[in-house]
């Protein structure tokens, strides 16, 4: 390992992203064949919000790669960014690649519920979810998923619940997990209790719109019924 990239993954695991990138290139530099570099250089990319840039480089992983490691993690975050760019086709086709190889872990198929739900597919994002519970019920991140869905879409509140306050038992400090859980109770018909969830997911979080807005919906209600 070059000692331009030997830094540079060393800035990147203490989160000095900006710092990691320069000396990335650096390592670049050097030997611009490395696949490993152009990995890091979309991981760094990714952190900082650069997502164009990000994309460029995770696609060299993927079509120069022979880490399989590598490869893998670069098509969860093509998927997930072509995502959020509105650009489906491509992350179905990220998503396919990977079940294709026989990646069915809950991290492949929490991937694939991302994109659908973000396509308005309610019900084969829920599928996925379950797939990916199948595989590891404890899986928190398909536990928060499925229980935010089914409390947002009215499908079962009951269910939502239950797998919401999993995740929080599990992970109790994350955001989005309370979030989530504030949530579902919210929609549960349980608003006192879902404020004193979502207050504290807007303190550990900071300026978070989705939550402002589920905080502010919540307040209104109680409001509301104290008239």
């Amino acid at each position: 390992m070059n000692k331009a990239l030997e830094r540079g993954i060393q800035s990147y695991s203490k989160g000095q992203y900006r710092k990691a990138l320069h000396e990335f290139m650096e390592a670049r530099t050097d030997r611009p064949e490395d696949c490993e570099i152009s990995y890091y250089l979309g991981l760094c990319n990714v952190k900082l919000g650069m997502h164009e840039e990000a994309l460029v480089y995770l696609e060299q992983t993927v079509t120069g790669s022979t880490n399989l490691l590598f490869i893998y993690q670069s098509r969860m975050i093509l998927a997930f960014l072509y995502s959020i760019t509105h650009r489906y086709k491509l992350a179905e086709f990220e998503i396919a690649k990977l079940l294709e190889s026989g990646y069915e872990s809950p991290q492949v198929f929490s991937a694939a519920a991302y994109v659908a739900y973000s396509q308005g597919l309610i019900g084969e994002s829920v599928e996925y979810l379950e797939k990916a519970l199948e595989i590891d019920g404890d899986n928190v991140n398909a536990l928060n998923s499925l229980g935010y869905i089914l409390a947002e879409e009215g499908i079962d509140t009951e269910a939502a619940l239950d797998y919401c306050r999993r995740a929080v038992k599990k992970s109790p400090a994350n955001p989005a997990y309370l979030d989530s859980f504030g949530w579902a109770l919210y929609k549960a018909g349980k608003t006192a209790e879902a404020r004193k969830y979502l207050k504290e997911a807007l303190e550990k979080a900071g300026d978070n719109r989705v939550i402002q807005h589920h905080l502010g919906e919540v307040i209104k209600s109680l409001t509301e019924s104290d008239r």
